[in-house]
């Protein structure tokens, strides 16, 4: 959550998702992106997808997992890069390549687990091996 409210998202979901589909859902979302103009408003992230061939899916954390707690993996510590730095890095082409799920449904970076507080954040499906962006 943002002390400003929800933070507006363009994404290209509308192929997988009705807008039905959307209230109340809870997403992982990469927030510390530059803002970037997409289909007539500022879009101030990037809700993280598991997709394969068959279909496309959002990444969930756990239910009770609290809303806007930042996504931790075991072994990357520290302060989240920032906006620039993420361009400047091109962090997305390096850490893309290694974000998928694992056997279990499991979002991972490097076979390690996407957590919050509360567990895991998941292909709710369970899809197996499939990239996650």
């Amino acid at each position: 959550g943002e002390e400003s409210g929800p933070r507006q998202i363009a994404s290209g979901l509308r192929a997988y998702y009705n807008a039905d589909d959307l209230v109340g859902q809870r997403v992982v979302v990469l927030a510390n992106l530059k803002s970037r103009k997409l289909v007539g408003f500022p879009s101030h992230g990037m809700v993280m997808c598991a997709s394969n061939d068959e279909r496309v899916e959002f990444i969930e954390p756990p239910t009770d997992a609290p809303l806007g707690e930042r996504v931790m993996v075991e072994g990357y510590d520290g302060e989240p890069a920032t906006e620039n730095q993420i361009i400047k890095k091109k962090m997305l082409n390096v850490i893309f390549p290694d974000l998928k799920t694992n056997s279990e449904g499991v979002a991972s970076y490097k076979d390690i687990a996407l957590m919050t507080s509360a567990g895991p954040c998941i292909s709710p499906s369970g899809m197996k091996d499939a990239e996650v962006a």
